[in-house]
C-alpha cells in the first residue's frame, strides 16, 4: 500500500512539472535572448537538438557582444595565444553563419584575419564593429569589410596596430553613415603587461596617431560626430586640420595626448558649434562647451 501510495504521489508531481521540450519557438528565442552569447554556448545549446537549433535562430545572432566578458575576465594573460584566438574566431565565424545576414554589431578583441574575412562575406548589414587589440587583424581583411559593408556608424580600432592609414581611409570613403571612430592607444605606463606578447608588440608603434592620421580623418571622415583619439602625437596643426573639416563633431576625447597645446585646442573647436562635450588633452576630466 504504501509503495502505491508513494507511485501515486510521483505521478502526481510530475503531472505539475513543465515540459520544457514544449515550448514554441517564440517562448525559447525570448528566454534565450536573455543569455550572453557565451551563456547560450555552454547551456542551452548542450541541452539538445531543439534547443542547439533555437540558439542558432538569427533572431538570436543580430549582435556579437564579447566586450564585457573581455572586460570581466581574469585570466588577461591567456587572451594573447594563439589558442584563445582560435577560440573567438570559431565563435565569431560561426554566429556570422548563423545569423543569415542579420548580423549588425561585433563588439571583439583577439580576433584575426580569418574570422573577419568571413565575416565581410556574409554580413552585409552591419553597423557597429569593434576590433580592440587586434594584432592579427590587418588591412586585408578590414578592407574587405569596409568594401562589403557600407552600412557601418561606428568604428573601433583601438590598439590594433597592425592596420595602416588607408584602412581608416578606405571606410571613410565607403561607409557614409559613419558617425563614431575611436582610434584609441595603450597608455604608455601599461606597456609592462603586454612585453611578454611577442605578437602585440612586433606592431606597437611608439603610440603615435601623428598628423598624416589626422589628415585621413579630416579628409575621408568628414561626417563623424563622436571621434577618439587618446594618447596621440597629433600637434595642434594636424587637430586644426580635423576641425576645419569635421563640422559635425559633438564628442571629443584627446586625453593624454602631449603635442596638443590648450590654445591649440581652443582655437580648433571654436568653429565646431556642435560640440557638446571634450576630453582635454592632459587630464581624463570633462570639459562641458557651453553652447548658451
Amino acid at each position: 500500500m504504501e509503495v502505491n501510495n508513494g507511485r501515486r504521489n510521483a505521478e502526481m508531481k510530475s503531472e505539475h512539472i513543465p515540459d520544457w521540450t514544449k515550448l514554441d519557438l517564440d517562448c525559447l528565442v525570448d528566454i534565450f535572448s536573455r543569455l550572453s552569447i557565451e551563456q547560450r554556448c555552454v547551456a542551452p545549446m548542450l541541452v539538445c537538438k531543439t534547443w542547439m537549433n533555437v540558439c542558432k535562430d538569427p533572431l538570436l545572432n543580430s549582435v556579437f557582444d564579447l566586450e564585457v566578458w573581455f572586460l570581466s575576465s581574469t585570466e588577461t594573460s591567456n587572451q594573447w595565444t594563439p589558442k584563445f584566438s582560435e577560440k573567438v574566431d570559431s565563435i565569431l565565424m560561426s554566429v556570422a553563419e548563423w545569423s543569415k545576414g542579420s548580423l549588425k554589431v561585433i563588439r571583439v578583441r583577439h580576433c584575426t584575419d580569418q574570422a573577419l574575412l568571413y565575416v565581410a562575406d556574409r554580413c552585409p548589414n552591419l553597423e557597429v564593429l569593434w576590433v580592440k587589440h587586434c594584432p592579427k587583424v590587418t588591412d586585408e581583411s578590414m578592407g574587405k569589410i569596409a568594401l562589403k559593408c557600407p552600412k557601418i556608424m561606428e568604428l573601433d580600432i583601438s590598439s590594433s596596430y597592425a592596420l595602416s592609414r588607408e584602412c581608416m581611409g578606405v571606410f571613410g570613403k565607403n561607409c557614409k553613415n559613419l558617425q563614431i571612430v575611436k582610434k584609441n592607444y595603450v597608455y604608455p605606463t601599461e606597456v609592462s603587461r603586454f612585453e611578454s606578447h611577442e605578437n602585440y608588440m612586433e606592431n606597437l608603434p611608439i603610440f603615435t596617431l601623428g598628423n598624416i592620421d589626422a589628415y585621413v580623418i579630416s579628409r575621408y571622415m568628414q561626417h563623424v560626430k563622436h571621434l577618439e583619439l587618446r594618447f596621440s602625437t597629433m600637434t595642434d596643426k594636424g587637430f586644426a586640420s580635423i576641425c576645419k573639416r569635421c563640422v559635425n563633431l559633438e564628442y571629443l576625447d584627446l586625453s593624454g595626448s602631449p603635442n596638443l597645446t590648450m590654445d591649440g585646442v581652443i582655437n580648433g573647436i571654436s568653429s565646431l558649434k556642435n560640440l557638446k562635450e571634450i576630453k582635454k588633452p592632459n587630464s581624463t576630466a570633462f570639459f562641458f562647451i557651453d553652447l548658451l
